[in-house]
């Protein structure tokens, strides 16, 4: 479903409207100038964002999806290694758009988790008690950090947000046993569970690469 020292930003960030990165798609491109695509659009957005120190413009990067849709964006950057900077905010994009759509499935699986993950909940800082708008709050504070905020802190908190998702569907799995359609469902959620703890580990060592200087 990733500290200012050393950060990679355009030399110049200027504001990338939407009509500017849907060329990238609009054009027939070989493998090399789609991966400098994604990366120049990705450093682009993250540069014009905490440049303009403007809560519109910021406002504007965090609904990023609903003017673009979740494929514009999964075509930029959703095949980008995870530990890259597209690739972080793709992670960052789909997690939030998860939990536009399934916000009651989201606060649900948090609150299983919240016992098995104290520290991760902390850092994630998800409201008490763990409902629907405030899993949904959560993502969108978290992708405003990216662009006004500590981008490593910010990484961080999506990390143990998805940690604590992981413990949750591992938990809910493991109340449901035996070859039927519950037993069925419990594998998947323990895939999923694995997935999300991927993921997790992505983020954070995506906020430590930010922190070195290194997440390009």
């Amino acid at each position: 479903m990733s500290s200012d020292p050393g950060r990679a930003v355009p030399r110049r960030p200027a504001p990338l409207g939407p009509d500017a990165i849907e060329e990238y798609g609009g054009i027939a491109r070989g493998p090399a100038e789609i991966t400098e695509a994604a990366h120049e659009t990705a450093a682009a957005i993250v540069g014009a964002g905490r440049a303009a120190h403007d809560p519109a413009i910021t406002r504007r990067l965090v609904d990023l999806v609903d003017d673009l849709g979740l494929s514009t964006i999964a075509d930029l950057w959703s095949d980008r290694p995870a530990r890259s900077l597209p690739g972080a905010l793709w992670r960052l994009y789909a997690i939030r758009e998860w939990v536009r759509r399934s916000p009651t499935e989201v606060s649900r699986e948090y609150a299983a988790g919240i016992r098995f993950t104290d520290v991760s909940h902390a850092v994630a800082g998800v409201a008490e008690p763990p409902g629907a708008d405030e899993v949904r709050r959560l993502t969108d504070d978290v992708l405003a950090g990216v662009f006004e905020g500590d981008l490593a802190i910010a990484l961080d908190r999506a990390s143990a947000f998805c940690a604590v998702i992981s413990a949750g569907r591992a938990d809910i799995a493991g109340d449901a046993h035996g070859p039927t359609d519950a037993g069925l469902a419990a594998s998947s959620l323990t895939r999923r569970a694995a997935s999300m703890l991927q993921t997790s580990h992505d983020l954070h060592a995506c906020a430590q690469l930010w922190r070195a200087g290194e997440l390009i």
